[in-house]
Parts: C-alpha cells; structure tokens; sequence
C-alpha cells in the first residue's frame, strides 16, 4: 500500500507514515514487519497505566501488554507516540501525570492526553443518560490536565496543541497538516477526506467513504472500470464548506495550538477580506483579551495558557 501511495502521488522522501496501533495485536514481530514496509512512526493506544481503568475503558489489553508495545516500538529506532486517557473515575491529579511521565521515561517523544469524553450513542453514553456511569469531576479533570502538563514539561516535552506533547521537532505532521487548514485525502472504508478549491472566495468539499467494507470494495473494483470524473462514487457523504465555514474551522482548530492563529493570513489564504474579517471579530477580540482569555499579537490570536481548557468554548466565541 505505501509503494503505491509512493507512485501515486509525488512525496518527499522522508514524508511520515504513522501506524495506529492497539497494544492487545502489537509486538516486536509486527513492529518488524511494519517496519519494512515503510511505515516509521507508531501510535499505540495505551490509554492507562492501572489495570482497573482498562477493564472501566473495555480495552482488551493489560498493563504489560501496554508497557511491552512501547518498548519494543522504542527499540525499533521509530518514532512513537502513545496516548493516554485521564479525566477517569478514581483517578487523582498525581496518578495521571504518574502515567504520562512513565510513558514517556519509556523513550517516547510524543504524547498524546484527552479527557475522556462521553459521547452520545455510544456505551458510556448510554450508561451516562442512565446515571450508571461513574465520572471525575470538571475540577479533577482540570487538576489532572495541569500535572500531566507539568510531568512532561519537566521532562522536555512542549504543549503544542491542547491534547498533544513533543520534544521539539517531534510533532506529528498530519495532525499539524489538519490543525493548519491543509487538504487531506481519505483513502479506504469509513475514510474521511477534504479536497479545497481554488477561488475567491475559497470552498471545499468534504467526504466520507462507504462504510460497509463489502460494499466499499464493490465500488472499488466497479471504479476502476470507470472514467476519472466517476471517482467520487466511493463517497457515502459530502459536505459541501464555504469560505467563511472553512474560517471557523480553521479558528477552531488553529486555536488549540500554541502557536495560535494568524487571523489575517487565514482569511487571505480563503480569499477573504482581512479588513473585514477582523473588524467583524474585532469587539469580540479586544474583549477577550481584556479577560484574559485571548494572547493578541498584531493578527495572531493565542488561547492563554491558564485558559486552554476551554479552547473550544472560546473558539466558538469568534464564529
């Protein structure tokens, strides 16, 4: 598959390929194999250190297993990133940043932190509505995300984006490629991509792919008997974003960075007026930064530090 995405599309050669990987079906065996194939970055889903928080999250895989998947990812010479859940019941501030700072004195350069989230239709949603679920609380989940960023901060790792740590020039590109407004191409089952046009102003379509696998690879080989303008038959949904959609987006995404976001360039780039954009926003800026919420450095807006947890309340604030 990577020799013909490699012949398929014009990459550098040291474009990054990440493997998703689940410690319950990963170990040095397939780190080998994925190896040669070309793939060099690996993110394991840990998820916990305790053995009592994997059985509450229905992961399949223990402690053990955890630990041996990173090290063996790490003894590859790869890069490796793990993520790692807190904001759980039962879990203190300490026991959070505990299991950050193991995970990454493994050899890691990367990390990846949530709280957990309850969404709906899912089985902690259903168990939440019931009021069967057992949750932290908003000021322990707050605790928990400031000593996991302390425990990485003390051992070299930067606070790039809200839910992301890397040593310097470890940062996972493609998440950078998504959190700066780039197109992505979405390639397989369930695949969701997001192809920009040209224009002033700019638009773009976003699309998911079938997602029954049976179904999917009907269309795949009826596609490549079909001319190229048939190729988005694969697509299940589409999405069609105007310039100013794709402005939230960008302000919802670029604001969980802390590098924050060039308001003015991001309207540019959508062929959008700066002028105009801003003034509209710009009653909302000057008073969010005098509450302290918003950094403002000429056109670049930054969520301050004391603040990042409510990113996405404040983004929202800027539509």
């Amino acid at each position: 598959m990577i020799d013909a995405l490699r012949d398929s599309f014009p990459v550098t050669d040291d474009f990054e390929v990440t493997a998703e990987c689940n410690p319950s079906s990963f170990d040095a065996e397939v780190v080998g194999g994925l190896s040669v194939a070309g793939v060099h970055r690996f993110s394991i889903g840990v998820q916990s250190l305790d053995g009592a928080q994997l059985k509450h999250l229905g992961r399949l895989h223990g402690i053990e297993g955890a630990l041996a998947s990173v090290e063996a990812a790490v003894e590859s010479g790869a890069r490796v990133s793990a993520d790692l859940i807190f904001g759980l019941p039962d879990q203190s501030p300490g026991e959070a940043a505990e299991h950050a700072g193991a995970l990454v004195d493994l050899g890691l350069d990367h990390l990846s932190a949530y709280a957990l989230t309850i969404e709906p239709g899912t089985r902690f949603g259903e168990l939440a509505r019931r009021g069967r679920l057992p949750l932290a609380t908003d000021d322990a989940t707050c605790d928990a995300f400031l000593a996991v960023e302390a425990a990485l901060a003390a051992r070299g790792l930067e606070h790039y984006e809200v839910s992301n740590y890397a040593r310097p020039g470890q940062e996972s590109r493609h998440n950078l490629g998504y959190w700066r407004g780039a197109a992505y191409i979405g390639l397989g089952c369930a695949a969701v991509g997001c192809g920009h046009f040209a224009g002033t102003p700019a638009s773009a379509v976003r699309y998911r792919n079938d997602t029954d696998p049976a179904r999917y690879m009907e269309k795949t080989r009826a596609l490549a008997l079909a001319e190229p303008s048939d190729a988005d038959g694969l697509s299940l949904e589409h999405e069609h974003l105007d310039a100013e959609t794709l402005l939230r987006e960008r302000i919802m995404l670029g604001l969980r960075l802390a590098e924050g976001l060039d308001l003015a360039a991001a309207a540019v780039a959508l062929g959008l007026s700066p002028d105009e954009v801003w003034s509209t926003r710009k009653a909302t800026i000057e008073r969010m930064s005098r509450d302290g919420d918003l950094v403002v450095e000429g056109t670049t807006l930054t969520v301050a530090r004391d603040r990042r947890l409510r990113t996405d309340g404040l983004a929202a604030r800027l539509f």
